[in-house]
Parts: structure tokens; C-alpha cells; sequence
């Protein structure tokens, strides 16, 4: 790392110097006296380096850790480690501070599991956005495109229709297909649709364009949208697998469990609709020839356990009705105990909409007739 520090920031060769236990503080001044003594790179480093002499602050960050994860009792303590040995480095010396990256269920598994995290509990900042932010990021990144600056605060102090409108240049207003969709603003068709991230959006609006140009049209429309849902509902389902099986290798065989039977027919009703028994019902029916097992322990995985971990990565959404009779949805990182595995708070569940193309793939059609845009403003 330190020869890395080295290389950025001069043109000279330097000999490499030993990292091993050497103290953060000597390790520091000795790289401060090698940049000092050759030649900077370019302005930009020499300023960079220049800010750091007046700071002297080193920034550490950290991410990925959870690569490979699979929530074995070795996974939580090489965590615990790191965080522990990162909260005694920065209480020693005031000037290196730490930044990790954890997913919500990685930082619970490890909070959970080992007591001696309660000290860094408050240093914990919990990354989340909503839909009203990432509307207005796409907003952004529109102006942004066509030279026009537009500051944050002012978008996220507008209504989502107001919002919306920056998009015009961009996308058909309106949803012009049949269903529970038709004629709704597009960016509502938008909205449902992510995960709440960013980048879900991204790759929607992304693979749209490039069908539009396909056809040579200068805006999306309603047909381009329609023409990517699968590939972008696919893409999820290989997104979700990719960052899960490490934790269950069998996790596509347990996501495809959920695909409405064919005996819940309803022309209205939604299918990816469940009560808890439900869901554990199509777990077991999935488990009974062929169990699943977590990677962390040779027991079979019950219902109950994969119910949990499929609301636990979001594959699942809780929903009921308030007493006001208006649907409220919940995700994982907004209340971590509301499968039966804890206590039955009443709530029924849901696949997300990002993944239903893929699950049903022979029937799209069926899915703007069924499925209800989620509220907004």
C-alpha cells in the first residue's frame, strides 16, 4: 500500500520500504519525508499532497468485504476483527480515519453475533435512498446532460409530477399500454419498478434508449419500455444470484419457488402476492426432493430460514393495509423483524416487480393487468 502511496504521487523511483510492523505513525511520516524529497506527477498531486501537510488527515476506505460472504462464523469474526482493529487505530491516532462499506445484512449478521460491536454502533451511518431522491438524481443527471445546471435542494423540494417534467425531453409522459398501467405517468412506471437503487434505474432507462435508437426514435416510448422489461428483470434475478450464492448456493432454484402456480388464476388478483403460509408452503413444496442448505451450516434450511433470507436480500416485500386502509410496504432495511421467525406483526408479502419478467416470461401480458403502481406524493 505504501509503495502504491509512493507511485501516485511522484515520477521518481523510490526503493520500496517495509510496511511490517512499523506504526501507523512512523509509517506516515516516513512516506510525508520520501513524496517531499521527488519530483510530483502534476498540480493536482502536488496540491493534493499540500492539503494533507496543513490536515494532516489520512482518509482510509474500505469496501467489498462482503465478497464472498456467506454468514459462516469465520465471515463474522474476520469482520469483527477489522472493525474493532479499525475503532482502536483511530482512537489512537486522530488524524486516520476509517470509512467501510458493509451491506445492511452483513452489519446486522456481525451486530447480532458478536457483542463487542456495540462500541462502534455509533459511528454507523445508514446509506439508503428513496424513490423522491432517485427520481430527482435522474432529473439531474437529464439537466446535466443538456448543459443546464439545476441544484439538488431545489429538485428534492419539488412534487414528483414537477420533478417528472424534466424528463419530457427524454420519454413519453404517459404509460400508453393496457392494465393497471395505462395512461399513468411514466415516471411512476419507473419508480415501482427499482429497487430502490440508483443504478436499477439507470440500466432501465439505458436499455430503453438504445432500443429507441435501435428504431431510430429520439425519445423513449411506451413500446420501448415494454421491449426491455424482461431483459431487465433477468439481469436482477443474475444480479441477486451473483451477490447471494456465496450464502446459498441453490438461490435461483429458491426464487424461481415463488412463481405463481397455475391454479391461482385470477384475472385481477395479483400472483406474486403471498401470505406467510403461502410462502412457506412453496418453500417446502421446492424443498421436499431437493433441501437447500445454507453455506454456513450442513443443516437443512427451513421454510422459515429462507422465507427470512428471501425478505432479508429483498427478493420479498412486506405489505398490508393500515387502519386508514392505505398499502404500506416495508423492506428489510426499514424493519428486520417481521417474518414469522420473530413475531407475526400481520403482514402479508410480495416478489418485487423487477423480477416478475423472469419469472413468468410466457405470460407478461398479464402483468400490467395485475400488478398496482406503488403510491407516491
Amino acid at each position: 500500500m505504501a509503495d502504491k502511496i509512493i507511485k501516485s504521487f511522484t515520477e521518481e523511483k523510490t526503493e520500496a520500504i517495509s510496511t511490517s510492523n512499523v506504526p501507523m505513525g512512523k509509517l506516515i511520516a516516513s512516506l510525508v519525508d520520501i513524496v517531499k524529497k521527488n519530483k510530483f506527477v502534476d498540480d493536482t498531486q502536488k496540491a493534493l499532497f499540500d492539503n494533507f501537510e496543513n490536515t494532516k488527515r489520512v482518509n482510509v476506505y474500505i469496501d467489498d468485504l462482503d465478497r464472498g460472504w456467506e454468514g459462516r462464523k469465520e465471515d463474522i469474526r474476520r469482520i469483527s476483527a477489522l472493525l474493532n482493529a479499525v475503532r482502536d487505530i483511530s482512537n489512537e491516532m486522530d488524524n486516520v480515519h476509517f470509512m467501510i462499506s458493509l451491506r445492511s445484512d452483513v452489519y446486522y449478521l456481525v451486530r447480532t453475533s458478536d457483542e463487542s460491536t456495540d462500541k462502534i454502533s455509533g459511528s454507523v451511518i445508514w446509506y439508503t435512498w428513496d424513490r423522491h431522491q432517485i427520481l430527482a438524481l435522474l432529473a439531474k443527471r437529464v439537466e446535466t446532460f443538456f448543459g443546464r445546471d439545476i441544484s439538488e435542494n431545489s429538485l428534492m423540494g419539488m412534487h414528483q409530477s414537477k420533478i417528472a417534467q424534466y424528463l419530457d425531453p427524454i420519454m413519453t409522459q404517459h404509460f400508453e399500454g393496457k392494465g393497471k398501467w395505462e395512461n399513468a405517468p411514466i415516471y411512476r412506471i419507473l419508480m415501482s419498478l427499482i429497487r430502490n437503487r440508483p443504478r436499477d434505474l439507470v440500466m432501465i432507462c439505458t436499455l430503453a434508449a438504445r432500443n429507441a435508437r435501435k428504431k431510430g426514435r429520439s425519445k423513449i416510448l411506451t413500446e420501448d419500455l415494454q421491449s426491455i422489461f424482461e431483459d431487465y428483470s433477468l439481469e436482477r434475478i443474475q444480479d441477486i444470484e451473483n451477490e447471494f450464492k456465496s450464502e446459498l448456493p441453490e438461490i435461483r432454484r429458491l426464487l424461481f419457488a415463488l412463481k405463481p402456480s397455475a391454479k391461482k388464476s385470477s384475472k385481477f388478483s395479483d400472483l406474486y402476492v403471498y401470505t406467510t403460509d403461502q410462502v412457506e408452503a412453496k418453500i417446502q413444496s421446492a424443498s421436499a426432493n431437493a433441501p437447500f442448505y445454507f453455506s454456513n451450516n450442513n443443516k437443512q434450511a427451513t421454510s422459515e430460514e429462507l422465507h427470512y433470507f428471501l425478505y432479508k436480500i429483498n427478493f420479498l416485500t412486506a405489505r398490508r393495509k393500515n387502519k386508514d386502509d392505505v398499502l404500506v410496504r416495508k423492506t428489510f432495511e426499514e424493519n428486520k423483524y417481521l417474518t414469522g421467525r420473530f413475531v407475526d406483526f400481520g403482514f402479508g408479502w410480495e416478489v418485487h416487480p423487477a423480477y416478475r419478467w423472469a419469472l413468468e416470461p410466457d405470460d407478461s401480458e398479464s402483468i400490467y393487468a395485475r400488478l398496482d403502481l406503488l403510491d407516491f406524493e
